[in-house]
């Protein structure tokens, strides 16, 4: 199998579809009731209830998931997981010494070790159901502030493909490698 190119180029055509807005995601639950107990109770989500087997959560935010009881642990991958965002390290921390207080009572599978990773100071953890999630500390606004500062997209940055190393699980939320990144726009606009 081929290497394939990691840093890629912008779509400049006509999408096939013209979507308004990505509005939600679906979860899957073993048990609905639950479910919602811990949403409300531990995360502190803001839940409604439209059907006996399905409810809506959101906080913050008009981006919503669709959460249907299916009887059936999830199969989500760490990967996979869903991002909460904190406002500080020390909010990571606290979090995860909450959560570890809390495992057993609310049968929570896993929950990891905070670390410091690409920028970012985050752990994950399951909940009843399996979904993972993450608890993370990212600046104001979170990731969607991403989509304004052009220092965060390496779009079209093809010096950074095949460096060699860990390069493909760096990211802009990093300083160094943000300064890095800089450098490089830098270069080209010389």
């Amino acid at each position: 199998e081929p290497d394939m190119p990691a840093i890629t180029d912008k779509f400049t055509g006509e999408p096939v579809l013209k979507v308004q807005r990505l509005g939600h995601v679906t979860l899957g639950v073993v048990d609905i009731a639950r479910s919602r107990r811990f949403y409300e109770q531990v995360l502190g989500l803001e839940v409604i209830q439209p059907s006996a087997r399905s409810m809506m959560i959101r906080l913050n935010t008009n981006h919503a998931y669709a959460v249907v009881e299916t009887g059936k642990e999830s199969t989500m991958t760490m990967l996979d997981h869903n991002g909460l965002d904190v406002g500080s390290e020390e909010e990571v921390h606290a979090a995860h010494e909450k959560l570890l207080a809390l495992k057993d009572e609310w049968g929570l599978k896993t929950v990891t070790e905070p670390r410091h990773m690409h920028g970012d100071t985050s752990f994950y953890f399951t909940d009843p159901d399996g979904n993972w999630w993450e608890i993370v500390a990212v600046r104001e606004g979170g990731y969607s502030v991403d989509f304004s500062d052009p220092e965060r997209d390496l779009t079209g940055l093809h010096e950074f493909d095949g460096e060699g190393g860990n390069v493909n699980f760096s990211h802009t939320h990093d300083p160094n490698f943000r300064a890095r990144v800089r450098e490089v726009l830098d270069a080209k606009s010389k």
